[in-house]
C-alpha cells in the first residue's frame, strides 16, 4: 500500500498587509516554518486592497515584518525559503468579482484555512462571497479575530450568519491569551498535580486577582478603540477567559468540548450585576497626560482621531462573584487598562488568612499567594512565609519560583504561533465556542448598560500610574490590595 500524504494547505489571510498580519501572523508563520511546524506543502496567500504585484508585497514585508522577528531567529536562507511560500493578491473583500481571482490562485484538492484579520463587519460578507465562489467545503476552516460583536445581539448575529457557511467545528474564534504558555500551564498546574486541588476553593482561597495592564496608549487603534473601550476590548474576552481557566471544574478529558463545557459553566455561574452592583463594584477610568516608560505621554482626549469629550473608558476594574459551591463568597477582581505603570499580565491566587498565629507579634494575615505571570516574562511563583536567619522567630515572605524560561531547554512558541499550528491541525481546545462567546456577552452587557443608566463618566488617572484611586478603594473594601500596592 502506498503511504498517504497530507493534502496541500492553502492558508488565506484577509487583511494580509494589515497591522495584525505584519506584527503577529506573518512573524508567527515564519517561526513555525523555521522550526518545521508548517506542513511541507503549505502556501500562504496574503490578500489586501493595495495594488501591488508580488515583488512589491515582498519588499513591503521585508521592510515591515522582519522587525518583529527576533534577531536570534532570523536567518537569510530560512527567510528566503519562507517567502517562497507566500503570494499576494489584490482583493477587495467587499467585491464579489475579486473572489474569482482568489479561486484561480487556489490549488485543487488543497485544504483551506481562511484567517479573517479584518473588521468584524466584514466577516459575514466574506463568508457569503467565499461560498458563492465555491471556496468552502467540509475540510475548510475559518479563523475569526476579536472583537466578535459589539454586544450580545451583534455577537449572536455574527455567530448565526457565519454558521450558515461553516459548521461549529470549522470555526476558530481566536483569543491569543489562550495560546500563552503560562495559561496552558495553568491547566497542568491545576489538573496535573495533587497539591493544589484540595485548596482550590472556598474557604481556602480568599480572593483572586486578574490584571492585564498595558503601558502603551491607543496609538494607531484610536479610531477602533473609541467605539469599543476596555470592557469590550479586554474584559469580555481575555480576562473572562482567564477567569474561566482559574475557576473551571476538572474536565473529564482534554477533548475540546469537554474543556469548553466546563468554561461555559463558569460563565453561566457569574452572578449578574444589577445597576446598584455596577455602581458599587465597577470602576471606569480614562488616562490623562503624564509620563510613561520615561517619556511624556498625552492624555486619551489628546490622542489623534479621538473625538473631543469622548467618554470611552481606557481602564476597568470590577469585582465579580461565581455562584457555585467551589467559589462561594470568593471575590474575583478583574483589572485592565492602557497607559498604566507597567506592561503586566498576572493572575494572583490569594489564600485565606491564618485562623491563629503562634508567632507573637506576627500578623494573622497570610501572605500565601500563587502568582502566575503571563507577561512580560512568564513564570509562576508561590509566596510563603519563612524564618529570617538569626535568633528569634521573625518571619519574612519568600518566593518559590518556577521560571518557565529556564526550567525547560526547549524553545517555547509565542501565542499566535501555537494557535496557528492548532488551527492547521484542527485542534479546537484553545478556541472559544459559540455558546461561550454569547455567555460572556450576556454577563458583560448589563454592566455596559448600567454605566449608561447611571450616566457614569470615566474617572481620570494619570498616564504611567495604576489607574484611578477608586480601583484601590474597591479592593480596600474587601480588606485587600492589588499586588503591586500590597
Amino acid at each position: 500500500m502506498k503511504p498517504t500524504h497530507p493534502a496541500p494547505l492553502d492558508l488565506v489571510i484577509f487583511g494580509g498587509a494589515g497591522d495584525l498580519s505584519v506584527r503577529k501572523l506573518l512573524p508567527a508563520l515564519y517561526m513555525a516554518h523555521l522550526h518545521g511546524n508548517l506542513p511541507e506543502d503549505t502556501h500562504i496567500h496574503a490578500l489586501g486592497r493595495q495594488a501591488w504585484d508580488r515583488q512589491e508585497f515582498l519588499r513591503f514585508i521585508e521592510d515591515k515584518v522582519r522587525g518583529f522577528i527576533g534577531a536570534q531567529a532570523y536567518r537569510d536562507e530560512v527567510w528566503a525559503s519562507f517567502v517562497n511560500r507566500l503570494s499576494y493578491l489584490r482583493v477587495d473583500a467587499t467585491e464579489a468579482v475579486h473572489y474569482a481571482d482568489l479561486k484561480a490562485g487556489m490549488r485543487p484538492g488543497a485544504e483551506r484555512v481562511y484567517y479573517l484579520a479584518t473588521a468584524p463587519s466584514l466577516f459575514v460578507g466574506i463568508c457569503a462571497r467565499l461560498d458563492a465562489a465555491g471556496l468552502i467545503d467540509e475540510a475548510s476552516r475559518i479563523v475569526l479575530e476579536k472583537p466578535l460583536g459589539h454586544d450580545l445581539a451583534s455577537a449572536q448575529e455574527i455567530n448565526r450568519d457565519v454558521g450558515r457557511y461553516f459548521q461549529e467545528h470549522q470555526i476558530f474564534r481566536i483569543d491569543h491569551y489562550l495560546g500563552k504558555e503560562t495559561v496552558q500551564n495553568l491547566m497542568v498546574l491545576r489538573f496535573g498535580n495533587s497539591i493544589f486541588e484540595p485548596l482550590w476553593r472556598s474557604p481556602h482561597i480568599r480572593s483572586v486577582q486578574i490584571t492585564v495592564a498595558e503601558s502603551v496608549g491607543v496609538g494607531s487603534r484610536a479610531g477602533f478603540y473609541d467605539g469599543t473601550g476596555a470592557m469590550r476590548d479586554m474584559i469580555q474576552n481575555h480576562l473572562l477567559q482567564l477567569l474561566c481557566i482559574v475557576a473551571m471544574e476538572p474536565p473529564v478529558s482534554l477533548d475540546p468540548d469537554a474543556v469548553r463545557d466546563e468554561k461555559l459553566k463558569v460563565l453561566r455561574s457569574l452572578r449578574p450585576m444589577s445597576v446598584a452592583d455596577v455602581a458599587r463594584d465597577t470602576v471606569r477610568g480614562q488616562y490623562t497626560a503624564g509620563a510613561s516608560q520615561g517619556e511624556a505621554a498625552v492624555g486619551y482626549l489628546q490622542e489623534e482621531n479621538i473625538p473631543p469629550g469622548s467618554t470611552t473608558e481606557t481602564f476597568v476594574a470590577l469585582k465579580a462573584h461565581i455562584n457555585n459551591w467551589r467559589w462561594a463568597n470568593v471575590p474575583f477582581f478583574l483589572r485592565t487598562g492602557k497607559r498604566m505603570a507597567a506592561r503586566q499580565s498576572e493572575i494572583v491566587i490569594e489564600f485565606a488568612d491564618l485562623p491563629f498565629t503562634v508567632f507573637g507579634e506576627s500578623p494573622h494575615r497570610s501572605v500565601n499567594r500563587l502568582m502566575i505571570r503571563l507577561q512580560p516574562e512568564e513564570h509562576i511563583q508561590l509566596q510563603m512565609m519563612a524564618k529570617e536567619p538569626g535568633s528569634g522567630m521573625k518571619l519574612r515572605p519568600v518566593k518559590l519560583d518556577l521560571d518557565l524560561q529556564t526550567a525547560f531547554s526547549e524553545r517555547r512558541a509565542e501565542a499566535y504561533e501555537r494557535l496557528l499550528i492548532d488551527v492547521i491541525k484542527g485542534r479546537l481546545t484553545h478556541f472559544m465556542r459559540r455558546d461561550e462567546l454569547e455567555a460572556a456577552w450576556a454577563w458583560v452587557e448589563p454592566i455596559i448598560n448600567g454605566w449608561q443608566q447611571l450616566g457614569d463618566k470615566p474617572r481620570p488617572y494619570t498616564a504611567g500610574t495604576w489607574g484611578p484611586a477608586a480601583s484601590s478603594a474597591l479592593m480596600a473594601r474587601e480588606g485587600g490590595a492589588w499586588v503591586e500596592e500590597a
